[in-house]
């Protein structure tokens, strides 16, 4: 679907809060990211730093933290979990977060821990429309 001009799969859990997104890879293991309305509200990132592998993540909490223009900022993971893996790509290339923010330019892949409970607070599909068309409205967002 297209919210204010830009893409949000249908096949993809959203926590619209944050704006950030995850989607659910063969092995069990999910990759998260940051949605490209989010990335409309904040602009260009010039450096994005993941949390290394290992580390411990609640939802809600900071599973990296990018720099923008203006600001430095914390992203939100969607889910909690271990950090299985890390987009290495984004040292060097950090703009892929915001050229192709739902393939190369995701952050890092996730052992999920607390999927149960916590899955109900994500959105996926149609029921993603109203809140993320609600986000861009309290962001001015044109169309």
């Amino acid at each position: 679907m297209l919210i204010h001009g830009v893409l949000i799969p249908d096949e993809l859990h959203y926590l619209v809060e944050h704006q950030t997104w995850a989607r659910w890879l063969p092995d069990g293991a999910v990759r998260v990211g940051i949605t490209a309305l989010g990335l409309k509200a904040s602009g260009e990132i010039y450096m994005c730093r993941p949390q290394p592998v290992g580390s411990v993540l609640a939802q809600g909490r900071s599973m990296a933290v990018v720099e923008l223009s203006k600001s430095i900022v914390s992203v939100k993971t969607p889910l909690s979990g271990r950090v299985q893996r890390v987009n290495e790509a984004l040292a060097e290339t950090p703009e892929l977060v915001w050229r192709d923010p739902y393939g190369d330019g995701w952050l890092l892949e996730l052992a999920p821990t607390r999927l149960g409970e916590e899955l109900a607070v994500l959105v996926t599909g149609a029921a993603a429309q109203a809140p993320m068309e609600h986000y861009a409205w309290l962001n001015q967002q044109d169309s």
